[in-house]
Order: C-alpha cells, then structure tokens, then sequence
C-alpha cells in the first residue's frame, strides 16, 4: 500500500471508528486546559479529572491561583505525580500570565512554550483544544503508531509530528491526533497488543513490525 493510501485509510478508518470525539481532559477555559494539560505529564486523563476539580474549585483562574501558596497547590495535585515540580510550574506560569497577557492565555505556540513547565506537546495541545488552531501534539501513543504504520522512522517525536504534519491534511490535524491516541489506547497499545483487534496496523503496518509483535 502506497502512503497515499495508508493516509487515506487511516482517516477514513479512525472517523468510522470514532464519528463523535471528546477532548479527554475536563475544562472550561484555555486556562483551565493548559493547567490539566500540565498535570497530566506521566499520569492519566482519569486521575487528572479527578483532582483538577478540587483545584479548580479554589482557582480556576490565574489571580486565584496565585493566592494560593505553591504548598498548597502541592498537596491537592499530590495524586497526579511529581507535584513538586508542577506546583511550581502552576504558579508560576499563572503569575507570569497575569504579569505579561493581563491573566489571559495567548493562542500561540512560542509564547506558551516560554511558560514555566510547558514545553512543545502542551503548548500544542492548547492551541489545538483550547483555541482550535491547526497542530498536531504528538504523544508516546501517536510516536508508536506512526512508526508502527511505516509513516515515520521512530527516532524521536520531533520527526514524527513533522511527518505527521507533512503527510496528513491541515483540516485533520485537530480531530485526526485525538483520534489516533484513542486508536492507540484501545487497539494498538505498547503492551498487550493483540493484531486481531488491530484492524489499521493489521492492514497498513510494517512487516517487520507486525512479525517481532506477533513473536
């Protein structure tokens, strides 16, 4: 199968797949989403939702964040891991957002990765979720599949989201990233991977790939 057509298929196959989509993290705001995005580092969706409301109770905003001591912001997120670090991060990127944008989160990309704690991938995903801007956030579950699906060589994220960016439409970008980490949660996961229910890798995939899977 020609790449075109692996595109193609892939497209065609995650929207049958997944026609309705549902931006995993619970929020409001683009505030409210950077700062789940955040939390989320080496933790789950699941375990986010269930602490950013406690958090978001007391501060949902930068002004009310940084009332709150870097302490206090440490023991409610404590659940979600390395608390130290993202407490910190928290606050201070919510005092530089009131400092520098007046409390307001800006819709670009270079300006959210000078943020404390927030580097390529959250700053993507913000723009893309929280201000439906064109990006393409790529995760260990897209990093996985691109290679699996012989669509990127593997080596690092950054040559995956730049093919990714190459060989999908613009238009797809948004829906199309969300898509394939649910694909890769539910059918095609790092461990446990069973080709059977594997339609796409079984379809398009890499050869060699598929073989030391199966193995």
């Amino acid at each position: 199968m020609k790449v075109k057509e692996k595109v193609d298929y892939i497209i065609n196959k995650l929207e049958e797949i997944y026609p309705v989509l549902n931006i995993p993290l619970d929020h409001k705001d683009p505030y409210t989403l950077l700062i789940a995005v955040l939390m989320s580092a080496q933790s789950t969706d699941k375990k986010v939702n269930e602490i950013t409301p406690i958090l978001f109770s007391k501060a949902d905003n930068p002004f009310d964040m940084i009332k709150l001591s870097i302490d206090e912001i440490r023991n409610i997120i404590k659940p979600v891991g390395l608390s130290p670090t993202k407490s910190k991060g928290i606050w201070n990127l919510s005092k530089i957002l009131i400092d520098k944008y007046d409390g307001k989160v800006p819709n670009d990309i270079q300006k959210l990765e000078e943020l404390p704690s927030v580097g390529h991938k959250t700053a993507s995903v913000v723009v893309s979720q929280g201000f439906g801007q064109p990006a393409f956030p790529v995760d260990t579950h897209i990093h996985r599949l691109m290679y699996r699906w012989g669509l990127s060589t593997g080596k690092n994220v950054i040559k995956t989201e730049l093919d990714a960016k190459r060989l999908f439409p613009k238009s797809k970008w948004n829906e199309l990233h969300l898509r394939i980490i649910f694909y890769g949660r539910e059918y095609c996961p790092a461990r446990g991977w069973d080709i059977n229910n594997d339609i796409i890798t079984k379809t398009i995939g890499r050869k060699s790939v598929i073989n030391k899977l199966i193995k």
